[in-house]
């Protein structure tokens, strides 16, 4: 098996004791403002609350043992994970915003439109991404942590892992994979019932219709688009019709479809479906490792490419414990956390770390690892990679789907 060290070199493109109080925390450019290692010590003995996508067994259990342990070995510090989407977390934030009432989320798990509607509602801390030590150390400051969906973070979050969208079949079932929207709908048509995508308000269902969108028409049209409903939509309506075309041959005809990225990949697994995907390109082999899914299944792209994007951490404006908050993020930055969650048994989650920056030690941390089978290799992902369109275009889109697709 080939040994993860190329998919970095491509990358280079409530508790039974109460915790103690804590402390005001100034803004790094205000008067006042306290040091780095000063904060962690400040942390020592507090709790910090994670907000943020709950859907995964294996980054649930990543959360809560290993983060959790070596949080509290190395920093002193609890970590308390709450599972919740972004737009309820979101609508949590605003609602404590307009009556002023005290915090409870310390960290959140945020990217693209929910980052962009946050940042413009005043609902972050920051900035803050240049006082973590293991940003500054391990973190190029290139376009991809810099920008999130074409929306400047100006230090609001900090970068956690890379993503790119793939779609993954069964060789055993599927000899020749669809490599465009074309062969796509000729590849539903000729299993019908047995294709699917999740509805959009699923992140990944919502990457995957842009990405029909962008394989029809194309990715560059986007650049500088005006966030208005009815350019969009004159924009994409040759997608949606193709969308509108293909449904009578998806599951159940496409009256309905499935709620959330999980129920699909069960419907993979269970052999209901003929495909599944996922933003994790490691995915495959971490649900072939576990024994979820064949030997057989193996990862594909459009030849065109398909959408890589960038996952980040924030601290809400409010967030009671603002110094734990920064102890977590840095350790969840760090190489050794960067490269568990790299392991596909584990999650499989690309590194924002960048190789030529650790030491001989830390690199071998990555080095070891075994990517697994059913996946592809950098040079492809990297080759097929396709940037993201501006946040606060794709509510819209959304909204003409639903429209469009399901009537509403």
């Amino acid at each position: 098996m080939k040994k993860l060290i190329m998919i970095l070199i491509s990358l280079l493109l409530l508790t039974a004791c109460s915790p103690k109080p804590v402390a005001e925390d100034p803004l790094p450019n205000e008067e006042g403002s306290v040091s780095f290692m000063e904060r962690l010590e400040d942390a020592k003995g507090t709790q910090v609350r994670f907000y943020g996508w709950g859907g995964s067994d294996s980054i649930n259990g990543w959360l809560d043992t290993t983060v959790s342990s070596q949080l509290k070995e190395n920093y002193e510090v609890e970590l308390i994970r709450i599972p919740m989407n972004p737009d309820q977390y979101l609508a949590k934030l605003m609602t404590e915003k307009s009556m002023g009432s005290e915090g409870t989320i310390d960290v959140i798990w945020i990217n693209g439109e929910n980052f962009y509607n946050a940042k413009t509602k005043g609902l972050l801390y920051g900035p803050f991404v240049e006082m973590i030590p293991n940003f500054t150390s391990y973190v190029k400051p290139t376009k991809d942590v810099t920008y999130d969906f074409g929306f400047p973070v100006k230090g609001y979050s900090a970068p956690y892992g890379r993503a790119q969208l793939v779609f993954i079949g069964d060789t055993a079932k599927t000899q020749e994979f669809p490599r465009n929207h074309i062969e796509f709908m000729e590849f539903a048509k000729a299993n019908k019932g047995r294709i699917t995508y999740p509805e959009v308000t699923d992140f990944t269902g919502s990457a995957f219709v842009r990405n029909i969108i962008y394989d029809v028409v194309g990715h560059e049209i986007f650049i500088g688009m005006e966030a208005d409903k009815e350019i969009v939509r004159e924009a994409i309506m040759p997608a949606i019709e193709f969308l509108k075309e293909i449904k009578p041959y998806l599951w159940r005809e496409g009256q309905t479809y499935p709620a959330n990225i999980g129920q699909l990949v069960n419907m993979f697994a269970d052999g209901e479906v003929l495909m599944t995907m996922s933003y994790t390109p490691l995915h495959a082999a971490s649900k072939i490792a576990q024994g979820i899914y064949p030997e057989t299944a193996q990862t594909f792209l459009f030849d065109y490419g398909t959408i890589a994007n960038t996952h980040f951490l924030a601290i809400p404006f409010n967030a009671p414990n603002k110094n734990g908050a920064l102890a977590l993020i840095n350790y969840l930055m760090s190489p050794e956390m960067q490269a568990s969650k790299l392991n596909p048994i584990v999650w499989g989650d690309q590194p924002v770390v960048h190789y030529d920056l650790l030491s001989e030690e830390q690199r071998k941390l990555f080095d070891d690892i075994e990517i697994g089978v059913g996946v592809l290799s950098s040079e492809v992902l990297a080759a097929h990679s396709l940037p993201e369109m501006r946040s606060n275009l794709v509510p819209l889109i959304e909204e003409i789907w639903r429209e469009e697709i399901l009537g509403e």
